[in-house]
This record gives C-alpha cells, structure tokens and sequence, in this order.
C-alpha cells in the first residue's frame, strides 16, 4: 500500500463533494487534506475536471509547498494552503472555492453581516472579509501572499482561526478550514449558504436589523458552549 494512500483518498473524496455540493464549477475550486504526523498534505492537480480525479493523481506536497509525490502538477493555490498549514497548527483541510454568493460578497468586499440564527449556530460574528492585497503583494508570490493575507487579517482583527474557520478575500473568494477536510468542506456550504440567506435578506430589506445579541448567544453556545445540548 503507498505510503500516502489513505491521504490521497481523504482529499479525493472531499474534493468530490464540492460539485455534488454546488460549490465549484468546471474546475474553480480545491480541496487539501493534512497530515501534521508525514508533514505533508495531499491536494487535487491542477485544472483537472472533476470527473477525471482519482485518488492515484492527488499531489502530496510538503509544507513548504514543494512536491513529495506525485506526477501533475498540484493546485495553483498550493502555496496559500501550505501558509495556512504551517502557521495554523491544528488545521488538517483546506478548502478554496469560487461559490457563486460567497464569492459576490467578497468581490463587494464585504463581510457578512450576521442576520440569523443559522449564522449564529456557527459564528458570533460576521464572516470576515480580508482586503485585496496590494499591488507588491500581488506581484510577488502570489499565492503565498494570500495565505499571508488571511494570516495578517485574523491578526488585526484578533481572531482564533479555531473558532472562525472561513474567511472571504477581498475581490477573489472564500477559504474554509477545519480539523479534518471533511469538516473544512462542511464550512464551505455552510458559508455558502449563509452568504445567499444574507444576500436575499438585503434583496428584502436594506435595512434589515442583525441579530439581537441574546439569541447569537443562545444559538452559538447550545452548539458550541460548555452545556451544549444539540445532537446526539
């Protein structure tokens, strides 16, 4: 059995969901899975139709975004997910789309505000959105800078990327994370659906009012708090 092969079938068959899901088209989107004990995570190639993935043709790359293992060449966003890797110790999947609402609030460059309680059952504050970069970080590495851009915004904002596990970036588009791929895919529909209740909830009213403290209290810590009762 290869070294890294249930890595590779991790990430392929979360990089599956994402069309089943409705979150990528054609080829605009990626999906990584690590393994913080190798140092590695595996990733989907480049510009590869979904329907043409297997697990053999994910790329192992290191965490410093060189390649391990592997025949094609990985994602163009390998060195943003490698940034996050290295810096975020806890996160083992990544997730990068090009989902229709999510990505039209980034490109408004906006966060979303939080309206409902569904936003609320996973966050307590509006999602973030970083601003786009600027032109010397455009011009360099680019993809590195984004993950540094990710980075420096949870910073300024003093942000645990444990609690908040998706960003927007500003004029480009969503990135989700979790403990495992599975769960950093779960945060991308989830975000994605928040984004189009959000968007629709402007459409209706402009002026809709944000949801009360009380009840971002109640819904985030019936979930997540130390008396939490939700499931089973």
């Amino acid at each position: 059995m290869n070294r890294y092969q249930q890595l590779k079938e991790e990430a392929y068959v979360a990089n599956m969901q994402l069309p089943e899901l409705g979150l990528v088209v054609f080829t605009f989107g990626n999906v990584s899975a690590a393994d913080r004990k190798e140092g590695v995570f595996a990733i989907k190639p480049s510009g590869v139709p979904y329907k043409n993935l297997s697990p053999k043709n994910m790329v192992i790359v290191d965490f410093d975004g060189q390649i391990v293992e592997g025949k094609m060449r990985p994602s163009s966003d390998t060195l943003t997910h490698a940034v996050l890797y290295k810096h975020w110790d806890n996160v083992q999947g990544i997730v990068h789309t090009h989902s229709i609402y999510a990505t039209s609030w980034a490109q408004a460059q906006k966060p979303i505000p939080i309206y409902g309680t569904t936003h609320a059952d996973h966050l307590t504050i509006d999602i973030p959105c970083a601003p786009p970069m600027d032109d010397a970080m455009i011009a360099g590495q680019y993809e590195y800078e984004t993950g540094l851009q990710i980075i420096n915004h949870f910073a300024r904002l003093g942000l645990s990327h444990r609690e908040v596990e998706m960003i927007l970036v500003g004029n480009h588009a969503p990135f989700t994370w979790g403990v495992t791929a599975e769960k950093a895919v779960y945060n991308s529909a989830v975000l994605e659906t928040i984004a189009q209740m959000a968007l629709i909830t402007t459409q209706i009213d402009i002026d809709a009012p944000r949801l009360k403290d009380a009840l971002i209290k109640k819904h985030y810590e019936r979930k997540h708090g130390p008396d939490s009762y939700y499931g089973q």
